[in-house]
């Protein structure tokens, strides 16, 4: 299996100049960057220990950030490499980030002479890959040089780990060569168990301890005033066919509410011309989010067109909707609007996440719906109220967040310690 891998990914290195080129065209890569994923390193590795984590987009990033905060005043590292994936990671890497301890590259393709090249240059000492990401070559040949490696809050889902089922030897070559998997929930505690590994610990979702400094970002004075008095639901992680949804039902609730406004923040922002033709088609009135003059007091709607601004938003809406959940997409993560205090709404397919959505469904905090009519009605007793959020819950959730983060920093500290 590990042979035709190579030769899959071999295949797709020779044609990535040209996929790298077409993404450029279409935003979706850095031009003066890209070649990092080809592995054309022009940074120097600093002297002394480095560790080196790997998150593939924004969600995974953001999560980390408080780990990174804490090990970045441990004395004995003197630098972190973060690499990630998408454009909108480094982004937003650009805009949280400020350390000069940590240095962000792109991840190179998984092609073993790339994967040899990048261990000798940037010689880790430590290695922590986040949630998802599971790179074979790379992960067999960290293991060849005995370097330490730790997935972090892992995630598999049960059609992933269905795929890996198939190919139960090579799935356990791979998932036996972490020295530890950190589990975020039980389902992966178990994948992982049935994959032969040995050592597992499940302190729960990292993402739960999104720190106070990134919780409380809030938009500029001048939006906030534009929002004043306004009614504010939000939309947020949408695929396509969930702004129409989302659309039609702000349309009823038009009917019922004065001064409403639907905040949409879509999945990718490369659809936003698709997402405003199809909005404005239904007279709804738009205003983007990158349009700094003063929107008219009859918006509609609210169209969140840059990366990494989601929690400002949080901040200033009662009610969310999250996307990926009325298609069969898994759904999104809940954590982040959760602990800003904002009441959830989703659609049926929610099964990459189902322990979190339970959890929080337990506590009347999140709700299913299946129509346009049902949420309208969830939206018109929250927006009606002045309450917002739950306290409690909110004081709950952050608790949890820092014992999850606490257990998993001691954790990775015994391999910094233990590692010369």
């Amino acid at each position: 299996m590990l042979t035709l891998y190579k030769l899959i990914i071999n295949v797709v290195c020779f044609f990535a100049p040209i996929i790298l080129r077409i993404r450029i065209y279409r935003q979706k890569e850095d031009e003066n960057r890209y070649k990092e994923k080809l592995c054309i390193i022009k940074k120097k590795r600093p002297q002394g220990k480095l560790i080196w984590f790997h998150a593939a987009s924004v969600g995974e990033l953001l999560s980390i950030v408080p780990l990174l905060e804490k090990l970045e005043k441990i004395k004995e590292i003197k630098s972190i490499l973060l690499t990630t994936n998408t454009l909108s990671s480094s982004k937003v890497f650009e805009k949280k980030i400020k350390s000069k301890k940590i240095i962000h590259q792109f991840f190179p393709f998984d092609k073993d002479i790339f994967t040899k090249k990048f261990l000798s240059h940037w010689l880790p000492d430590l290695v922590i890959f986040v949630e998802s990401e599971i790179w074979p070559n790379f992960i067999l040949n960290i293991k060849n040089r005995k370097v330490p490696l730790i997935l972090l809050n892992a995630r598999i889902t049960t059609k992933t780990y269905l795929r890996w089922k198939k190919i139960p030897n090579f799935a356990k070559s791979i998932f036996g060569s972490f020295d530890i998997c950190l589990s975020q929930n039980k389902e992966t505690e178990k994948h992982l168990a049935n994959f032969g590994v040995k050592k597992i610990k499940n302190f729960g979702n990292l993402k739960f301890s999104s720190p106070v400094s990134f919780s409380s970002d809030k938009l500029n004075k001048n939006i906030l005033k534009m929002f004043h008095c306004k009614k504010i639901w939000c939309a947020t992680s949408t695929h396509i066919g969930e702004e129409v949804f989302c659309g039609k039902t702000h349309i009823k609730l038009k009917k019922k509410l004065k001064n409403v406004i639907l905040i949409i923040i879509p999945r990718h922002i490369h659809r936003i011309n698709e997402i405003a033709k199809e909005l404005n088609k239904m007279n709804l009135k738009i205003h983007l989010h990158t349009n700094k003059s003063k929107f008219d007091s009859d918006i509609d709607i609210y169209l969140v067109d840059t990366f990494g601004e989601t929690q400002k938003f949080f901040n200033i809406s009662k009610s969310v909707f999250l996307g990926g959940s009325l298609i069969n997409h898994g759904g999104q993560n809940p954590i982040e609007p959760t602990r800003m205090g904002c009441s959830i709404y989703h659609g049926p397919h929610v099964n990459n996440f189902k322990e979190i959505y339970s959890y929080l469904a337990s506590f009347n905090i999140s709700k299913k719906i299946n129509t346009i009519n049902t949420l309208k009605k969830f939206l018109l007793k929250d927006l009606s109220s002045k309450e917002k959020g739950s306290k409690k819950l909110k004081k709950q959730i952050n608790s949890m967040g820092q014992s999850i983060l606490k257990n998993i920093y001691l954790e990775i500290k015994k391999f910094i310690a233990n590692k010369k």
